[in-house]
């Protein structure tokens, strides 16, 4: 799995109104996961025969660790008994590390543990290349303009 920082919350109310934040902030939504009694989000999708089973399936799979297991299992736990709400959050590199670790921790998470941030790499959401989205859209211009008009019709005069 890749990096993760999760947040734990008393009170579901807390943990929806960060991920709101979060979400308001920039984050993706299929990057912001919240985890309760009442909506168990993603757990819910995990192939197991109990809710718990599902919860501890999806916590192992955010903590995938040997040492972090007990983790997992403990968490599995408050969610299923309401003692508990989670956030997590997919940060793609340090700034979104930090600013998700100041917005969980000013909305008063009781815990913030996170998973393999050292290792999380830059997502290139647009191109995995430098030249330009129109380069690639439009036939070579030894002009060099990059309207993408001036390149489909040279001949004309925009």
């Amino acid at each position: 799995m890749s990096a993760v920082l999760l947040a734990v919350f008393e009170r579901s109310a807390q943990a929806e109104e960060v991920r709101t934040r979060l979400v308001r902030d920039g984050f993706p939504t299929d990057r912001v996961e919240l985890t309760a009694r009442g909506e168990i989000g993603r757990a819910g999708l995990q192939p197991a025969d109990s809710r718990h089973a599902r919860l501890r399936q999806y916590f192992r799979t955010l903590f995938s660790r040997d040492d972090e297991r007990a983790f997992a299992d403990l968490l599995a736990g408050r969610v299923e008994d309401g003692a508990a709400t989670t956030i997590a959050v997919h940060p793609r590199g340090d700034l979104e590390t930090t600013r998700a670790t100041q917005l969980l921790g000013d909305a008063g998470a009781l815990e913030l543990v996170g998973h393999d941030l050292a290792h999380q790499a830059f997502e290139h959401a647009a191109s995995a290349s430098e030249r330009t989205w129109i380069s690639h859209l439009a036939p070579d211009n030894p002009g060099g303009a990059e309207c993408i008009y001036c390149r489909l019709f040279p001949e004309q005069r925009h």
